[in-house]
């Protein structure tokens, strides 16, 4: 058996820890287990405590855009714990992931920039150790899921995923920060609309879907032009017919607005930036997916694999998620000498 790391506070034939993982993906709200295997040195060790912490990047958008690591979850799992020498002790662990907990994956792909590490803290003679970040993969939830189909209907392109640091009103948020999708919109309101920010918000029994179109920085806006929102519960999200409703939201934003370009307006080709692809359907699908319509949503919808599939194969190259996670988060200067969670790109 192979061992991460040495306890740096009891030195060379110290003992050993590696936190083990029952299963490395999961979706927001669920309990995720696993254990902490500590190997005993060469002499008897006592441990004060074991705390375990889940991290994800955050853009201190206060703060001029600078990405950080954000602690939103920490968890004291042992205390006053003697491990024997040479011997293993392990301690067991359940960890219920906030709803609030960002997405990193969708389908098979992971989303560029997003990234969630557990990490294990472990106090000996009253110094912290701190260990690497072990990755958590979150999938979103089949209500999520369900919006991802209609944006990927509608013909929507990934861009961009960010955590922004704040709180949002008027929605039950759990941390202070928040996930948001960036897309590029469909060729039909190229040169009215540039980008779209979807934002989650998850709670035990509702889903909060917002949306904004040109996000001009700072918090999503609570009202006017470009902005939309939609409340319901889990099982009424999942049976929605998402590119309906995202589809006339935008279809009333595009129509408030001049076109910036003439030869980028209505229906006819797109901007190059967004395919370039004449003869969309007019949006709202009518008929399709409305209840009634035994419509039942089988993976995602066109093109949103591709689409969010290759923004990932052009920004991680091939990466493997354990790259992933080393790579986005920075030390913060704290001891043991460990790789730490604070992240700036």
């Amino acid at each position: 058996m192979v061992f991460k790391r040495m306890l740096a506070a009891f030195g060379v034939g110290g003992p050993s820890v590696d936190t083990v993982l029952d299963a490395s993906h999961a979706m927001p709200g669920q309990v995720i287990s696993g254990q902490v295997r500590i190997q005993g040195g060469s002499a008897d060790a006592d441990i004060d405590w074991i705390e375990l912490s889940l991290v994800t990047r955050a853009d201190a958008q206060s703060r001029g855009g600078q990405a950080r690591g954000a602690e939103f979850l920490r968890l004291r799992v042992a205390e006053r714990l003697r491990v024997p020498a040479n011997q293993l002790r392990e301690v067991p662990f359940q960890l219920a992931l906030p709803w609030g907990t960002p997405i990193t994956s969708v389908g098979s792909t992971a989303l560029p920039g997003m990234a969630i590490g557990l990490r294990t803290e472990l106090v000996a003679a009253g110094a912290p150790d701190k260990g690497d970040l072990d990755p958590v993969e979150m999938h979103p939830l089949p209500s999520q899921d369900a919006v991802l189909n209609g944006v990927g209907e509608l013909g929507f392109r990934f861009r961009n995923a960010s955590i922004g640091v704040g709180g949002l009103p008027g929605v039950p948020q759990e941390q202070g920060f928040y996930q948001e999708l960036q897309f590029f919109p469909p060729p039909q309101a190229a040169g009215r609309v540039n980008e779209i920010a979807l934002t989650f918000v998850v709670a035990p029994h509702e889903l909060y879907v917002i949306l904004e179109a040109d996000k001009q920085g700072g918090f999503p806006r609570s009202a006017g032009d470009g902005f939309g929102r939609f409340a319901m519960s889990h099982k009424d999200a999942e049976q929605a017919a998402w590119a309906n409703l995202l589809g006339n939201w935008l279809t009333e934003t595009i129509e408030r607005r001049p076109a910036h370009n003439a030869a980028f307006g209505g229906t006819g080709h797109g901007n190059p930036v967004f395919g370039g692809q004449p003869g969309y359907p007019p949006y709202g699908h009518p008929g399709y997916g409305q209840p009634g319509y035994g419509h039942q949503q089988e993976g995602r919808g066109p093109g949103m694999g591709a689409v969010i599939g290759g923004a990932a194969a052009g920004a991680l190259g091939g990466m493997l998620v354990g790259d992933m996670i080393s790579n986005a988060f920075e030390d913060d200067g704290s001891s043991g000498g460990e790789e730490n969670a604070a992240a700036e790109e």
